[in-house]
């Protein structure tokens, strides 16, 4: 027998999934990594080796290198790791990746300047959308895309971004 808490909770729950369609149910086998090519625009949902899912996605406006300092349109390089959830973002959906790490911190301060921070992989609102590469250093896919990704991807995913 469900107790009140429990009740509760399921009640919750269905009333989340019945507002909002966006909230995908992912059952499969949990998605161990997630590998971000940013010269061939693609991503890898991944089970140890196995492919789960691919996604074309789009990058910043600077895309080529690593991100260094706040506002230069680079998406990070490196390995990270998904380090929140936001299902109330602006761009739809979106999970956040843990740069700036220390090693990022201390370049931009060897610089002078600030690493930035707030990087995504986000939705695409077409009201955003100028240019092939538009975001500010995010990875940007598609928001139905979005809605599994979002769904299987969980926070301490790894993730690895190469160039």
């Amino acid at each position: 027998m469900m107790n009140r808490r429990t009740f509760t909770s399921v009640a919750a729950l269905f009333a989340l999934t019945a507002c909002s369609d966006k909230f995908n149910v992912y059952t499969g086998p949990p998605v161990t990594s997630v590998v971000v090519q940013k010269g061939r625009r693609r991503m890898f949902l991944l089970n140890g080796n196995e492919i789960l899912k691919s996604y074309d996605f789009e990058l910043g406006f600077a895309p080529v290198g690593h991100k260094e300092i706040e506002g230069d349109g680079k998406t990070p390089e490196g390995a990270y790791f998904i380090d929140r959830k936001n299902p109330n973002s602006s761009f739809y959906l979106s999970i956040g990746i843990s740069y700036p790490n220390a090693a990022d911190r201390a370049k931009a301060r060897a610089m002078g300047e600030s690493p930035g921070g707030d990087i995504f992989i986000h939705g695409t609102p077409k009201r955003f959308r100028r240019e092939p590469d538009w975001t500010w250093g995010c990875i940007a896919v598609k928001d139905r895309e979005m809605e599994d990704i979002y769904a299987m991807v969980n926070v301490g995913t790894p993730i690895f971004l190469y160039a």
